[in-house]
């Protein structure tokens, strides 16, 4: 069985699906009796799913917008 530390190493293999059947099998093999291996894995799905959904082209005032959100999150709290 692998350890954690191999399974971190294989994680962007695993998620991007280049590693061997037999690669594969080992990962899953240590996912099923790991939990916290799981939910960096579900980590990563979600950081990759969030990175897809950006934007390409970079906003032309992020400034602007920055103080924008602030401007929202404080008056939510309020």
């Amino acid at each position: 069985m692998l350890t954690c530390k191999e399974q971190v190493a294989r994680s962007s293999d695993y998620l991007d699906g280049q590693l061997s059947f037999r690669e594969k099998l080992m990962v899953r093999h240590h996912l099923m009796f790991c939990r916290n291996c799981r939910r960096f894995i579900r980590q990563m799905r979600l950081m990759q799913a969030t990175l897809r959904a950006m934007p390409q082209k970079p906003e032309k005032d992020v400034d602007a917008l920055a103080e924008q959100l602030a401007q929202l999150r404080r008056k939510d709290r309020s």
